[in-house]
């Protein structure tokens, strides 16, 4: 850590020296590169010994929790930035990521929500219906917990682990993850409950966390229909579905600096190029990166 500490403050000074940068300029390609050097660390390879595989690796990663194209050549264009910079301070011999491409950027790219826009579209649940605080209940788990909406749909309370944190999810296949969720999330989740015990509830849907109006868990087409209403109630122009979320809850963790290796684990997606999970993430690792990165834990849990 100490040595990439050194290199990071030459590489700082290259940028700013050499290449005649502005502060603002620096900061995003250091930003960018800390995403690499920390999923490198999670991997155990030292930034000077990476190979062009392990760099197409942190690629592929990038697409598999759905970044933006455009962002993808962002991150890999300051990759490619710093080992030249390397190369020519002799760092490294030959520099792994001349053969590093770019993703192609085409027309059709899936739309991410902000902050704001999810914010807003939480807001405009009409909490005095019996669906509300439901409906918030479902927007903000989606959100804190990147779900697929069958996985949304099938959430059971008995997967609920709420004082320490986390929900046991079945994914695809039958696998199962733990995934952290937010307070907030939690906090609307407890409110839901309040009103869910006044909820018929058919015999066998009794341990569903989503109950619809007749009485069984809540289906993929209602959860549609109550994100399509709600961003025709607040003129939002993005094509959204329950996935913008998924997506938007991996977009912003990046963003906001979280490992890689943790969001796609968190997603309960695979090794790149294996077939086994990554068992080696601490489920403790994946609560900080939560609790350090998503949006919803750096506001204050009273609004």
């Amino acid at each position: 850590m100490k040595t990439n500490e050194k290199i990071i403050t030459k590489y700082r000074q290259y940028l700013k020296l050499e290449k005649s940068l502005s502060e603002n300029t620096i900061q995003a390609y250091l930003t960018d590169l800390d995403k690499l050097l920390a999923y490198f660390t999670l991997e155990g390879i030292d930034c000077t010994e990476a190979t062009l595989q392990d760099l197409e690796n942190f690629s592929a990663g990038l697409h598999d929790i759905g970044i933006h194209p455009r962002s993808q050549a962002r991150i890999l264009s300051g990759i490619r930035s710093f080992y030249r910079f390397l190369t020519l301070d002799d760092y490294i011999r030959q520099d792994p990521s001349e053969l590093l491409e770019s993703p192609q950027i085409g027309k059709h790219l899936p739309d991410i929500l902000t902050v704001e826009e999810i914010d807003a579209l939480i807001g405009a649940i009409d909490q005095g219906t019996p669906e509300g605080q439901r409906n918030r209940a479902i927007l903000e788990t989606l959100y804190s917990c990147g779900l697929r909406v069958s996985e949304l749909c099938n959430l059971r309370l008995s997967d609920l682990y709420l004082s320490e944190g986390f929900i046991k999810v079945e994914g695809k296949g039958n696998k199962q993850r733990l995934v952290p969720i937010s307070p907030r999330a939690v906090n609307e989740l407890k409110n839901y409950f309040v009103e869910r015990e006044e909820t018929k509830i058919r015999p066998g849907y009794e341990d569903f966390v989503f109950i619809s109006r007749i009485g069984k868990n809540i289906s993929r087409i209602m959860v549609f229909h109550i994100i399509k209403e709600l961003a025709d109630q607040i003129g939002l122009k993005k094509s959204i579905s329950p996935h913008t979320f998924r997506h938007s809850f991996a977009t912003h963790l990046l963003e906001g600096g979280a490992n890689l290796r943790a969001i796609q684990c968190m997603l309960g997606h695979e090794s790149i190029g294996t077939t086994e999970i990554y068992t080696h993430i601490d489920r403790n690792l994946l609560r900080q990166e939560i609790i350090e990165h998503h949006p919803r834990n750096k506001k204050k849990q009273s609004e």
